[in-house]
């Protein structure tokens, strides 16, 4: 948890990957809703029914992983014709933009220069190589052959082995590796997924593919993966529905909006209420309900022991809030 004060985030222990993969966006803020708060009498009362009742429209659609790539594909290919760039460039653009590709369109034909800066994708090189048969690695100053060093599309020079270590240290560091920069000081070119796969090793590359499949789903609004265990699918659903309850292939019915298991006609905060209650851990769930406050977005609890009322919650959240 960081914020312009001391903020501990009682759920420390998790690591990035492992939140990351949780679906921790549970949207049952009143704001992120689908079809108004959590208290609107629709919510607590008879209409709210399940999306697979007989003779109910169907409000969502189930995405398997090869769907997922699929439509990633497209975006790619797409962008790239319409803007005129690398397949690379539209892959950093769309990881950027959370695979809008509508607000991608009209920022870039607003401003090209400003997007292409704040996104690193420079037009040339800032450092031109030398014609020495030797250059010196930027990070551990060694000097080494021509085809040893490699450079983003700044030029900065860097080692083989520097650039393996830089990028296996980011990929474990969680998804920030999809927008990741070059490592001189200063420098925000971006480094494409053509190095990644280039450079990184092939658990390494099997975990940045992944990073960048699951992006699809956990920056759209409309669109979620599956609780169960070991499920790869995701849920599409359709916004201002009132209708929460979904199914999915492997069978798992749930409550799209708060992931939890199907439970209507009781709305998602007093499921939430009522989890935390009777958890296992009941005791250190009844201090955390009585010395936090909960992400407006993503409900991970906060607890605030000082400092101003400004927070910003852990990555991927990154929500702020008074």
């Amino acid at each position: 948890m960081d914020s312009d004060e001391e903020i501990h985030d009682v759920y420390d222990g998790d690591s990035a990957e492992d939140y990351y993969y949780s679906g921790g966006d549970s949207d049952m803020d009143g704001g992120d809703s689908i079809g108004g708060g959590e208290d609107d009498d629709d919510d607590a009362g008879y209409g709210y029914g399940y999306a697979s009742d007989e003779g109910s429209e169907k409000t969502y659609t189930v995405l398997r992983e090869d769907d997922i790539r699929q439509r990633q594909e497209e975006s790619i290919s797409h962008v790239s014709a319409v803007l005129s760039i690398s397949r690379v460039a539209a892959s950093i653009l769309l990881c950027h933009y959370k695979w809008n590709v509508s607000q991608l369109h009209d920022e870039w034909f607003a401003d090209e220069d400003r997007i292409r800066k704040s996104v690193g994708l420079l037009s040339k090189p800032v450092v031109m190589f030398s014609n020495a048969n030797e250059l010196t690695c930027g990070i551990c100053f060694d000097s080494y052959p021509r085809d040893q060093i490699q450079s983003a599309v700044c030029g900065h020079p860097y080692c083989i082995t520097c650039w393996k270590g830089y990028i296996t240290t980011s990929i474990n560091d969680g998804p920030g590796c999809l927008l990741l920069r070059c490592p001189a000081p200063g420098c925000g070119a971006a480094v494409g997924h053509d190095m990644i796969h280039k450079l990184a090793s092939d658990e390494d590359r099997e975990k940045y593919s992944r990073y960048f499949v699951r992006s699809y789903i956990v920056d759209k609004k409309k669109t979620k993966w599956c609780p169960a265990p070991d499920c790869e699918n995701a849920v599409e659903f359709e916004l201002g529905s009132n209708v929460y309850d979904v199914k999915c292939l492997c069978s798992h019915a749930f409550c799209w909006n708060c992931t939890e298991e199907a439970h209507r006609p009781v709305d998602c905060s007093t499921v939430a209420k009522w989890i935390l209650k009777n958890s296992a851990e009941s005791e250190n769930m009844n201090w955390i309900l009585a010395n936090s406050k909960p992400c407006p977005k993503c409900k991970r609890p906060i607890e605030k022991n000082q400092g101003c009322m400004h927070m910003s919650c852990t990555p991927p959240c990154k929500f702020e809030f008074c």
